[in-house]
């Protein structure tokens, strides 16, 4: 056992600043819903709805970056030096600039004619069309963060990027603070006030990241600048391939939610304001486990660079391990303190009372998520992501959602057969990638290193 503990203890102190980064990342979210919240449920909704479209090209192409810490762990642990390791940085930078500009037009494409379509009030739909035509001007630089982001966490120093979380947080609760309720002599925005408070911290954070890369040591042997023009596009192909698997992955389990959403629309305002507070507050749960999972790849991937087999499975257990302690954690705080949870996101009577069912409904899956999660993360750092994959689409798009759509709409559910999809796919996606992980554990795998690369 004292080799598995010492894996836990060293796969802790990786994963918690990866979770501190992560779930100050992801409560910018959660401060612009809360803000939107107490200025009142229409710019709530139209909040609402505008993150959750935008939320799917934004787990897309978060899930894609993820492969390059896959991908710099296993090289770093095969022994590939610091300017190899920039060179596939900088195809990532320059693949990053490609997919968010298609992000961008995508999200202002959607911005009239999906929310159109939705059984919301006009002045909800207008709201949030003109958040995601503002909150689309972040698509490129949080394609550029994704990528710097991983690039230190698999160097394995996660605090830089939990200092630079923390900076964007700041930035977003002063301007949302400002913004939407119309202070310090400015106007009243409402929800656009909430877009542009994004848009800001994410450049914020953007900066941070290049002070960081320009005076850190570590980073600085990475020498960006130099190689960025000449290699733009090195590695880019591999990392496509290794990505877009993972990005599926997370897009599979990220449209089940969201799609889930825009159904829950149809049952009116109060319906999709309450799903959003629930779900905002579980998303917020579910950065820990992936954070965990995160930490797992590059432990595993570490491992598995430098040949040895036993560690890379201990590390992937450890992970695993982690992510239901912490599962059942939060769940027993859904289930104990539901009011108080709800009561930090609005004080409407109705929008509260339903968001309480569905905050129960979220604490059933906790642990499902966690596994499937952590899980997920072992065999990333493995490499394997094709057979994830797969197992992640059948299990929320072949089971979740019929399930949901039946329990909603001909069994008359409503929103709660939604939420009951949800926990039966991520049952299943739990069952599965665990089944993955335990076959593959001890396998060996290619070998990764790659050629030195010649001075700048």
């Amino acid at each position: 056992m004292r080799p598995f503990v010492t894996e836990l203890q060293r796969t802790l102190r990786l994963a918690l600043p990866i979770v501190g980064s992560q779930l100050l990342f992801m409560s910018m979210g959660t401060v612009d819903t809360i803000f939107a919240g107490h200025h009142g449920p229409q710019t709530l909704a139209a909040v609402a709805l505008g993150t959750n479209i935008f939320f799917l090209g934004f787990v897309t192409l978060s899930g894609l970056f993820l492969a390059l810490a896959a991908r710099l762990s296993a090289l770093r642990g095969a022994g590939t030096g610091p300017q190899a390791l920039g060179q596939q940085l900088c195809g990532a930078l320059g693949l990053a600039t490609l997919l968010g500009l298609g992000w961008m037009a995508l999200s202002m494409l959607s911005a009239k004619l999906v929310i159109s379509q939705l059984g919301v009030s006009p002045v909800v739909q207008e709201g949030a069309a003109r958040y995601l035509y503002i909150v689309s001007l972040a698509c490129v630089p949080l394609c550029w963060t994704f990528a710097l982001r991983n690039t230190i966490e698999a160097l394995q120093r996660p605090r830089i990027p939990l200092l630079i979380g923390l900076i964007g947080l700041t930035v977003n609760v002063v301007v949302d603070a400002v913004l939407i309720y119309g202070r310090w002599g400015l106007p009243e925005m409402g929800s656009n006030g909430a877009a542009w408070a994004s848009v800001l911290s994410v450049l914020a954070m953007l900066a941070a990241y290049g002070v960081a890369y320009g005076q850190v040591p570590l980073l600085r042997g990475l020498h960006l600048i130099a190689q960025l023009r000449a290699h733009a596009w090195t590695g880019s192909v591999a990392l496509l391939k290794l990505g877009v698997p993972v990005a599926l992955i997370l897009t599979a389990e990220a449209w089940l939610f969201q799609v889930g959403a825009l159904f829950i629309a149809q049952f009116g305002d109060t319906a999709i304001a309450a799903h959003q507070i629930a779900i905002n507050f579980a998303a917020m749960a579910f950065m820990v486990p992936l954070s965990i999972g995160m930490a797992a790849t590059v432990r595993v991937g570490d491992a598995l660079g430098r040949g040895d087999r036993v560690a890379a499975a201990r590390a992937g257990n450890a992970g695993i391990v982690i992510a239901i302690g912490f599962a059942l954690l939060s769940a027993a705080l859904m289930w104990a303190v539901p009011g108080a949870i709800i009561g930090l996101y609005t004080a409407d009577p109705e929008v509260s009372a339903m968001a309480v069912g569905f905050l129960g409904f979220a604490a059933l899956f906790q642990l499902f998520d966690g596994i499937q999660a952590s899980a997920n993360g072992a065999l990333r750092g493995r490499q394997d992501t094709r057979t994830p994959m797969i197992i992640t689409v059948i299990a929320y798009w072949g089971v979740a959602m019929p399930t949901a759509i039946w329990l909603a709409f001909p069994a008359n559910m409503g929103p709660a057969g939604i939420w009951i999809g949800f926990i039966v796919g991520l049952t299943v996606a739990a069952t599965g990638l665990t089944w993955r992980w335990w076959a593959l554990r001890r396998r060996a795998v290619p070998d990764w290193r790659v050629a030195p690369a010649a001075s700048p």
